[in-house]
């Protein structure tokens, strides 16, 4: 099973995705997936290949200013949450879908669930990995240094911080071929570290959580809540009380998984969330 690779640029911005065509039956709802800081959409390469198997359409974009999508500057591209959202909106108009399942994880994930509440027409159910969903939840000190003055500026120009984020979170070694992959975009460009400095310094995550937390208390529809135990940045407590809040919420513990579920143990959560988001059309 084949990932494509494809970009398409919508009112000037490119967008970089990933795709795995559905295999057999075409009735089932799309599935979007949206990945958090530092990652990109290769964090999904072995979720995508399962969901085409069962027959589901599966996409996952590189946000802008990550991956391999474009990288503009500030003046060009805010990187707050309004910003990321629109340009959402659009790639999801462009690309033609009407109705999907979302699936989001970590920071910037949390940019996802605020697409949901402001689209909710165009959403059947929602999956959620690791993400902040509560007003208890903080930008973890390692990622707030990423926007520090002067030394924020260097970190994210660092192409280890990658290494670093990425295994600190997860709490799990990744493997060099896959580091490769996850460094390949800070060693191409010093946008890219800028990029996620000034999404950083605009993550507006206060204010994000009131959203998610008081707009999700009169949100219908299925939430999955997948949430890796050993999280170093998030707490489980945040998911339980958002599930609580929630009138149609499960959530599934993950032992011995970190903030980056997908990385390592793409199998226990395909469990659960490929029955989650067989939705027919």
């Amino acid at each position: 099973m084949t990932i494509q690779e494809h970009k398409i640029t919508v009112n000037g911005l490119e967008w970089f995705y990933r795709e795995a065509e559905s295999i057999g039956r075409s009735d089932l709802l799309p599935v979007v997936l949206l990945h958090g800081i530092v990652s990109q959409s290769y964090s999904f390469r072995n979720i995508l290949p399962s969901l085409a198997a069962q027959g589901t359409r599966a996409i996952a974009p590189d946000w802008i200013g990550y991956g391999f999508s474009g990288k503009p500057e500030k003046q060009d591209f805010a990187y707050t949450p309004d910003a990321f959202i629109k340009a959402l909106d659009e790639f999801i108009q462009a690309i033609e879908l009407e109705k999907f399942s979302l699936v989001v994880q970590g920071f910037l994930g949390s940019v996802g669930l605020q697409y949901a509440l402001r689209n909710p027409d165009k959403i059947a159910n929602i999956a959620i990995l690791n993400a902040p969903i509560s007003t208890s939840a903080k930008l973890p000190f390692k990622l707030k240094q990423m926007g520090w003055p002067f030394a924020g500026d260097m970190i994210t120009q660092d192409p280890l911080l990658v290494d670093r984020t990425l295994e600190g979170g997860s709490r799990f070694r990744i493997e060099d071929q896959d580091l490769d992959v996850y460094r390949k975009p800070f060693l191409k460009t010093s946008a890219s570290g800028r990029a996620l400095l000034t999404t950083i310094r605009n993550m507006q995550l206060e204010t994000a959580m009131t959203e998610i937390e008081t707009g999700f208390q009169t949100w219908k529809k299925p939430i999955l809540v997948q949430w890796g135990m050993i999280d170093p940045w998030l707490s489980v407590d945040g998911a339980e009380g958002f599930v609580k809040s929630v009138s149609d919420g499960e959530l599934i513990k993950l032992n011995n998984v970190g903030h980056y579920p997908q990385e390592h143990y793409h199998e226990v959560i395909l469990q659960d969330l490929l029955p989650f988001v067989r939705c027919s059309s």
